[in-house]
């Protein structure tokens, strides 16, 4: 697998390098990061230096760079595996609407483990219909986006089986808690590197779940399984549900 890295020069680009460095199958032929010192064979600032051919694209950039991405995916027919969070509406649409081109792989979150907690949270959720639901979240201090796009993937999947429910974002206002809300509570602290947990009551019992990221190595590891499922797939729209089937 011939992978063009965009975003190589940040905290995750480089635990892709590493990764890829270790697998056998799969190379990087071609780096591109707008951080990056200086412009060199190795390592280019934007897409347009690129020109070997690769079989997909993984993505941990800035969200900013979104649309500078996906048009370069559709122009070429790559495959890309859009890594980055914190995207606006307007890019989330973009990203989508690329999919009826190429093969996008988009996650909130690319961890094997958060997939399992989605699967898990809903059929929790289905089981106790008049449960309490609070989603609490931790990263380090650094985090832009509030809440976390994993917070929102969890909170989606568990309003999948609860279509009435209501996000409610660090929960400030007086007055009790209503039936249809889903809490979702942000902590940014150190170098947490992320931590996730559902608490759902029903008043009699109660069921903690919880993923805890131990480095952010997991996240490449989910990156190059994203991208070897995505590479031979047609055009569409994927997520890590897909690639574990």
């Amino acid at each position: 697998m011939r992978v063009l890295l965009h975003g190589a020069t940040g905290r995750m680009g480089r635990a892709v390098i590493d990764k890829i460095a270790a697998d056998e199958n799969a190379v990087i032929v071609e780096k591109v990061s707008p951080d990056f010192e200086a412009e060199s064979e190795d390592c280019h600032f934007t897409l347009d230096g690129c020109a070997k051919e690769a079989d997909v694209v993984i993505d941990f950039s800035n969200h900013a760079s979104t649309k500078t991405l996906i048009d370069y995916c559709v122009a070429h027919k790559l495959p890309v595996v859009v890594c980055t969070t914190g995207q606006t509406d307007e890019e989330k649409a973009y990203i989508k609407a690329a999919s009826a081109t190429v093969p996008v792989f988009y996650s909130g979150n690319m961890s094997l483990g958060i997939a399992v907690l989605q699967d898990i949270a809903k059929r929790a959720a289905a089981a106790f219909p008049d449960a309490d639901i609070e989603i609490i979240e931790m990263h380090h201090n650094q985090k832009l986006d509030v809440p976390s796009g994993t917070a929102l993937m969890l909170a989606n999947a568990i309003k999948s089986v609860r279509t009435a429910a209501e996000f409610v974002i660090g929960r400030h206002e007086y007055g009790k808690r209503r039936k249809e809300e889903i809490g979702i509570h942000s902590i940014r602290m150190g170098n947490e590197v992320g931590t996730h947990q559902i608490i759902i009551s029903s008043g009699t019992e109660t069921i903690t779940l919880k993923h805890e990221a131990e480095t952010r190595a997991l996240f490449a590891d989910g990156a190059v399984v994203a991208a070897k499922f995505l590479k031979d797939q047609p055009a569409g729209f994927y997520d890590m549900q897909d690639a574990l089937k």
